[in-house]
């Protein structure tokens, strides 16, 4: 088996060692001699000449050579060598090996034959280059014992270590470097800054070439270094950064712990001293001087002023204030964001006339300031900015500047005075002004004005109900320089006249029950005045004298301005008079007492039992389903004949009154009906309602238009050889005509129709088309004779009278007599 002899194969034999004191070496033997059970006892030769022998059982004080396959598996070598031979490195050998030659050694693996080489009889390696372990720290290889001859393996391949020594040769490097750290300015000692870190490419787990230490080499009156850490902190308390803004250290880290021989690298590091808010705004001067002109305008920029601060950043953010109250009444200063300049502009008008110089205190305050520096000082800082106004020339200024409102009564008379205004000229010399009327404020010229005193007096009459107020523009300028020109508005407000009347509010017109209850109010009315008194309105409602003795209506003062109207009496008839005009005068209250009369209209209607209205004509009944249809043709076909006959022939129909008189009593007997609105009154608005759809447009028997034709459907009169057919007619109708009555005289009712007709066409309330109208007229005689209830009682008429006590309040007397007298016959 081949074994391996070696040079600096362990610790104990480093180049290290050489330079170490007896002691050192002692305690290097003392830690080889617990491997000597294994290894055997280390003779070193040299620094790099050693082999193992193994010290014989037997006898200790005796050697031989032990016979084994592997002394040991790696080598040593020192790196950064500088001789010129190659480096011996070690020695294999073989226990074949009998030192003849015939066994032939080789290598292979890393830096076979290159770095290292071997003699293929002694078996011993050599290092041909200069080695670095912080390039390559070790090189795995393979050893092979060979037969010269054959070249044939005479043992298994072995593989072994070849590890390169280091020695301090890297000093330490600070990779990051240069540095630039910050700190605060007035930072308390011992403050961390930063911390710098250097590295060394020794082997750090041998020996100190890697242990490095920290020190500052320029600046450390100001800073500290930690040296095992590497932070950086303050030294002092009182860095400024006003005074100095940063600081350049020069850091060094040594290895091999700062001993002597050991090497260093250093660094710089820049540390930046930051603001704090640690100084006052001061104005560089104590007072600022600017001109500024009286015609200036408010907001003009008067001048600025700054206060400087060492501090940098936010910290020099500062607001300014004025802290005179005078000042701050006429001036207003604020900050520049971007120069932090205060700005001091006008805030009113300034005049020369009433004061030229102005003294603005000005302060500036520090907007960001720190609660830790207060102690320091006040951290603000006063000037004073002086004004000066200079003098120019102004317009006009009219008192009182704002404008002036003037009164006058309406009936002033043309020419009359209604005010004075007044202007100055507010410059030390006091020119003379001239006034005017600017006419696109007065198109009318109701108003003219003094050029010199500046009275305004009435061009026109005024009528304040046409116009209330009336503005005005007045203008004045310098008599000598009519650039200088200024102006003012005028209001002059029109005070009122009791120069018109009060009137009703509308024409007031309402609508009453035929069974309205006495003190029934029935409307409230209401009056407008075109007058505007101060003392306000006040209106006396009564009825005009041609309505004094009204027994109807009753009118009523409620005090506010306002009147109502209450019924007098229970009842109304609109069949004598639907229509009733009553004269209301109203009074004001002056000075002096005006009046109208006005006229409230009132309409009798007919009404539903709950009160609603139903028609406002004066005939609107329609006729019961009680009464026969015979009847009511006969009363009809008997009306129209009469009619014809008396417009279309030159017949005498002196039983008219009769036939009229006949229908207002069927009508008034079967009053209980139902009562027709206007439009019912309308034959042409008669709708009859089918639910039956048809058969369509071809179907003509679908439909039964009797129904639409029997509504107003009237027995047409025959005509027969005799001449008409008049057997519907009543007898006493037929013997007119068939002249058994003898000859009647109709110009009596010819002359009412006529009239009634002329009325009838003057109504505008009436449907624009032909329709009924019934007239309660008798004439001077009626065949009918009297149809007093007291004649009736002893009628023979077996008719019964008991519905007449469902006609109302008014019937129910006649209804009590035609009850007492039926028995009575009934008995006799």
């Amino acid at each position: 088996m081949p074994y391996f002899r070696g040079a600096a194969h362990f610790p104990a034999c480093s180049p290290e060692d050489r330079g170490r004191s007896s002691v050192d070496a002692a305690d290097a033997l003392g830690r080889a001699s617990s491997l000597v059970v294994t290894l055997g006892v280390l003779h070193c030769w040299g620094w790099v000449s050693c082999h193992v022998e193994r010290t014989s059982e037997k006898s200790p004080m005796s050697h031989e050579r032990v016979k084994r396959g592997w002394v040991w598996n790696q080598f040593f070598v020192v790196e950064e060598y500088t001789g010129t031979e190659p480096l011996y490195v070690g020695k294999i050998h073989s226990d074949s090996d009998e030192g003849d030659g015939s066994i032939k050694y080789t290598i292979s693996g890393e830096g076979a034959g290159t770095i290292f080489i071997i003699d293929e009889v002694t078996g011993d390696i050599h290092a041909t280059e200069r080695l670095d372990r912080e390039e390559k720290a070790f090189y795995t290889l393979r050893a092979q014992a060979r037969d010269r001859l054959t070249d044939a393996p005479l043992e298994p391949e072995s593989e072994f270590v070849i590890k390169v020594q280091d020695i301090n040769d890297s000093e330490p490097k600070f990779l990051e470097g240069p540095y630039i750290g910050s700190v605060a300015e007035l930072s308390p000692i011992g403050t961390s800054v930063m911390k710098v870190m250097a590295s060394d490419a020794d082997d750090p787990t041998y020996g100190s070439s890697a242990r490095i230490v920290y020190s500052v080499l320029d600046g450390e009156k100001f800073f500290t270094v930690d040296r095992q850490t590497g932070v950086i902190r303050t030294a002092v308390a009182d860095l400024d950064r006003e005074t100095q803004d940063r600081y350049e250290l020069v850091v060094k880290a040594t290895d091999m712990a700062g001993q002597m021989g050991g090497l260093s690298g250093s660094t710089t590091v820049t540390i930046v001293i930051t603001d704090v808010n640690d100084n006052p705004p001061r104005f560089p001067q104590k007072m600022y001087q600017f001109t500024v002109s009286e015609g200036a305008a408010v907001g003009t920029s008067v001048g600025r002023v700054i206060a400087t601060d060492a501090d940098m950043g936010e910290n020099t953010d500062m607001s300014y204030l004025i802290k005179d109250e005078e000042g701050g009444e006429l001036f207003k200063v604020s900050t520049d964001g971007d120069t932090q300049e205060a700005v001091i502009t006008i805030k009113k008008p300034l005049d020369f006339e009433k004061k030229r110089t102005h003294n603005v205190v000005v302060e500036a305050i520090n907007k960001h300031a720190d609660p830790r520096f207060v102690d320091l000082g006040s951290f603000r800082d006063q000037t004073i900015v002086r004004v000066s106004v200079s003098d120019t020339d102004e317009p006009p200024i009219f008192f009182p500047p704002t404008g002036a409102i003037m009164e006058v009564q309406e009936d002033a008379k043309q020419g009359a005075l209604v005010g004075i205004v007044t202007a100055k000229d507010p410059d030390m010399d006091n020119v003379p002004v001239r006034y005017s009327i600017d006419r696109s404020t007065d198109q009318e010229q109701i108003f003219n004005i003094d050029a010199v005193t500046g009275a305004i007096t009435l061009g026109k009459i005024l009528d304040r109900e046409t116009a209330g107020w009336h503005n005005i523009t007045v203008t004045a300028v310098e008599a000598d320089n009519q650039s200088m020109a200024s102006q003012t508005a005028v209001s002059i407000r029109i005070l009122d006249v009791n120069d018109n009347p009060p009137e009703l509010a509308t024409p007031y017109e309402t609508k009453i029950c035929e069974d309205a209850k006495p003190g029934q109010l029935i409307h409230t009315i209401s009056v407008v005045d075109r007058d505007e008194p101060q003392s306000g309105h006040r209106f006396y409602f009564t009825l005009a004298p041609e309505a004094s003795n009204n027994r109807h209506f009753a009118l009523w003062d409620v005090k506010d301005n306002t009147a109502g109207i209450r019924t007098q009496r229970s009842g109304f008839n609109r069949q004598e008079q639907n229509v009733y005009l009553l004269p209301i005068r109203v009074v004001d209250s002056g000075p002096p007492a005006l009046s109208s009369t006005g006229t409230f209209t009132i309409r009798v209607c007919g009404c539903d039992t709950v009160g609603n209205i139903q028609s406002c004509n004066a005939t609107a009944f329609v006729m019961s389903a009680a009464l026969s249809p015979g009847a009511l043709i006969a009363l009809l076909v008997s009306y129209i004949c009469c009619i014809i006959l008396l417009f279309h022939a030159n017949l005498s129909c002196p039983s008219l009154s009769v036939v009229l008189v006949l229908l207002i009593l069927t009508l008034k007997r079967h009053r209980k009906g139902q009562r027709m609105s206007e439009d019912e009154e309308d034959m042409r608005d008669n709708v009859i309602k089918y639910n039956d759809e048809g058969g369509g447009e071809q179907d003509t028997q679908a439909y039964d238009m009797s129904a639409l034709r029997s509504l107003y459907d009237f027995p047409e009169v025959k005509n027969s050889e005799s001449g008409t057919d008049l057997r519907s007619l009543p007898q006493w109708i037929q013997n007119r005509v068939t002249g058994d009555g003898g000859a009647a005289d109709f110009s009596l009712f010819k002359g009412y129709i006529r009239k009634k007709v002329e009325q009838a066409d003057a109504d505008l309330s009436v449907p624009p088309y032909d329709s009924f109208q019934t007239y309660a007229f008798e004439g001077s005689s009626s065949p009918a004779l009297s149809l007093s209830s007291i004649r009736t009682l002893s009628t023979t008429s077996e008719q019964d009278f008991s519905y007449l006590s469902d006609w109302g309040p008014r019937f129910r007397q006649l209804a009590g007599y035609y009850a007492q007298g039926q028995p009575e016959e009934e008995g006799s």
